[in-house]
């Protein structure tokens, strides 16, 4: 006898947040990855925006095996925070930009299978970047939608995000279009605290120094005036009016 399942009832499909495969393949990598998406999380802290490193992208309801885990992706118009993955079905956005850290082994699957399917699925910027520099020539390379077709990016810039981007070693460098102010990665972020800190103590020591001074010339001040009332005293002891000593 065949189970059948009541007219209306599916079977809850299971859409996993992991594969068990590592997040990058070296080091270099993974410090791109990770500071890129640091930095653009907090670029874009107060808008309506999340910002997702290294999650799966469910692209088809229903089929879970139809997914792809970009290295960085930045999605619009939905509630910031994070995700165990991303379904576009439920959030009813695309990715509007997505970064891959590319590598010479990855390079057919980055520049042909996710190529297309991104260029497919409407994600407005494609960026491949290459920190060893093994395949990418001057490590970067950027695709624009232009209708349904990618397009080279040759300005060197993200429109959706209003950035410029730098390659800094191996490290992608944002720069904001509007001021021309770099965003700064978190190590760069601690460099600036610690001189930021460093000078208030250095401000407060001289604030503390100036106090000093200023509490040393009152007492000298008090100590003159003390010293020229005791004076009058002993003119008045002469019977001398110290008023009329000029």
């Amino acid at each position: 006898m065949t189970a059948t399942l009541p007219v209306g009832i599916e079977l809850e499909i299971f859409y996993p947040s992991a594969d068990g495969q590592p997040v990058a393949e070296t080091y270099d990598h993974l410090y791109a990855l990770l500071t890129t998406l640091e930095v653009l999380k907090q670029y874009l802290a107060d808008r309506q925006a999340t910002v997702l490193g290294n999650q799966f992208l469910y692209y088809a309801q229903g089929f879970p095996k139809l997914r792809v885990a970009p290295d960085v992706m930045v999605i619009f118009d939905v509630a910031p925070g994070g995700r165990d993955n991303y379904k576009i079905w439920e959030e009813g956005q695309v990715p509007t930009v997505i970064f891959e850290m590319t590598s010479f082994g990855t390079k057919g699957q980055d520049e042909i299978f996710k190529k297309t399917l991104y260029e497919q699925l409407g994600v407005k910027e494609y960026w491949l970047f290459d920190p060893k520099g093994e395949w990418v020539e001057q490590q970067l390379r950027g695709y624009r939608l232009r209708g349904e077709i990618y397009e080279p990016i040759q300005d060197g810039r993200s429109e959706p995000l209003q950035l410029r981007l730098v390659i800094e070693g191996r490290l992608i460098g944002f720069y904001r279009e509007d001021t021309g102010e770099k965003l700064l990665i978190p190590d760069e972020l601690v460099q600036v605290l610690r001189q930021e800190v460093l000078a208030r103590q250095q401000a407060e020591a001289l604030a503390e120094q100036e106090r000093q001074r200023a509490e040393q010339e009152r007492q000298r001040a008090e100590q003159a005036e003390l010293k020229i009332e005791q004076l009058k005293a002993r003119l008045r002891s002469l019977n001398v009016d110290p008023d009329t000593i000029q």
